[in-house]
């Protein structure tokens, strides 16, 4: 292809990432009979998720599986499990993603350890605005036969933002001593009652974050103190209150995540757990003991506490990086487009519920390219994958020029009983 001619429609779709998102965006992509390649930098399907395997989801089976998906799995020998059933993340991989991967619709699209390092328009950065529609998208891939770059008619970036936590540090910054303290961080959901039993049994461990990564492993370790009755549980927020996470209990139309809030709070009040509120960290001090030193000194005073382990669940963000050569419209405190934004921003709300939305609310001013699944959230954290599944049937109707089905939005999602509607206090 030369620099003067239009990008042919021949060319793929390019997916990015083998995770549920990902691969609904090629199911959708295969039903309407469109060129599809999907890069994955692990070797098999719905590896991130494998990584807190052992974490259940609040969603049981029947908001979890996308119909485009579930189409292409009814023509195999596979059974859907127990609609009402909430999948471990390892059962979701297992008994869904791996088996949808492994369809001979969506097998041959599949690159396994492919990384995406790069994405652009061929021939022209970031800069050139003047005919950049005409030219090919160009996704650069590491692999392990070296780096090649693939030409694209659309990009769908599904990749998620697991691997790219916040840091520990109340500023947005890491913590003073963050660097030189990474063997007393566990990561935000480490498998407590399994492999990493040994970590946790008998030690004293801070949980810091207020989101649900948090409640899931405060709760494991205070079943492993049962157990172990030496084990110590400290739970730090930032905020001056956990309401928003005990949440509404049974009236929260997610039973499991209903009760996680429920649970979380007993397992407080009991003594069970220490909570500190108002604790922002701002350094990190390994000791000549081999604990590590936590410090909060704010405008609230100064707090501080020693643990053999920190768990921080301070959420993630989205890697960006790769995205840098095109033209992105994004909100500047969430990171996610600026239409969805509003409708997503945990300062305003707290409730699972969001408005109904897709290519047109996830557009950027690069044409056909879409940011999508937990990656469009930006840093908010209530994503749900329901939400991505309607997200990727809209963009890829708007990929394939079918305005009418990429508007014709319906999602209804299960709401929470609490909803915050303001920044203070939740």
């Amino acid at each position: 292809m030369t620099a003067a001619q239009s990008p042919s429609t021949a060319l793929p779709v390019v997916v990015i990432g083998a995770g549920p998102i990902g691969l609904a965006a090629a199911a959708n992509l295969v039903n309407r009979g469109m060129s599809t390649i999907v890069l994955e930098q692990s070797d098999h399907a719905g590896a991130a998720i494998s990584d807190w395997g052992h974490v259940s989801f609040f969603s049981p089976w029947k908001f979890s599986i996308d119909p485009a998906c579930h189409e292409l799995l009814d023509r195999t020998v596979w059974r859907s499990s127990d609609a009402d059933v909430l999948p471990t993340g390892a059962e979701l991989v297992s008994e869904y993603l791996r088996p949808l991967s492994e369809t001979a619709e969506l097998a041959p699209l599949i690159r396994y350890n492919n990384r995406v390092i790069g994405m652009s328009r061929q021939g022209i950065d970031s800069s050139r605005t003047i005919g950049r529609e005409r030219r090919p998208l160009l996704v650069r891939v590491e692999s392990p036969t070296g780096v090649d770059d693939i030409l694209a008619s659309a990009i769908i970036d599904a990749s998620g933002t697991w691997g790219h936590s916040n840091p520990v540090g109340a500023s947005g910054l890491p913590a003073q001593g963050e660097a030189a303290s990474s063997d007393w961080l566990v990561g935000p959901l480490p498998d407590v009652l399994g492999v990493d039993r040994a970590r946790f049994a008998g030690h004293h461990t801070l949980v810091v974050g207020k989101g649900h990564s948090a409640a899931n492993t405060v709760l494991a370790l205070a079943e492993l103190q049962e157990d172990q009755p030496d084990t110590q549980i400290t739970w730090a927020i930032r905020g001056r209150s956990p309401r928003s996470l005990y949440g509404g209990g049974s009236a929260d139309e997610l039973p499991s995540r209903g009760a996680l809030g429920t649970r979380l709070k007993i397992a407080v009040e009991a003594g069970k757990v220490t909570l500190l509120t108002d604790f922002t960290i701002t350094n990190l001090e390994p000791q000549d003991d081999g604990r590590l030193l936590v410090a909060s000194h704010g405008p609230d005073g100064n707090q501080s506490v020693t643990v053999d382990a920190l768990a921080a669940a301070t959420g993630f963000r989205p890697d960006l990086s790769i995205l840098r050569e095109l033209h992105l419209s994004l909100d500047p405190v969430l990171e996610a487009p600026v239409a969805l934004a509003p409708l997503i921003d945990p300062n305003v709300h707290s409730c699972g519920s969001v408005s109904p939305h897709g290519a047109s609310v996830l557009a950027h001013p690069e044409k056909n390219v879409f940011v999508v699944g937990m990656k469009s959230y930006g840093r908010a954290p209530t994503f749900l994958l329901a939400t991505g599944y309607e997200q990727v049937r809209s963009v890829v109707a708007a990929i394939a020029g079918d305005t009418a089905s990429a508007e014709r939005i319906t999602l209804l999602l299960p709401e929470t009983g609490v909803c915050c509607t303001t920044s203070g206090g939740c």
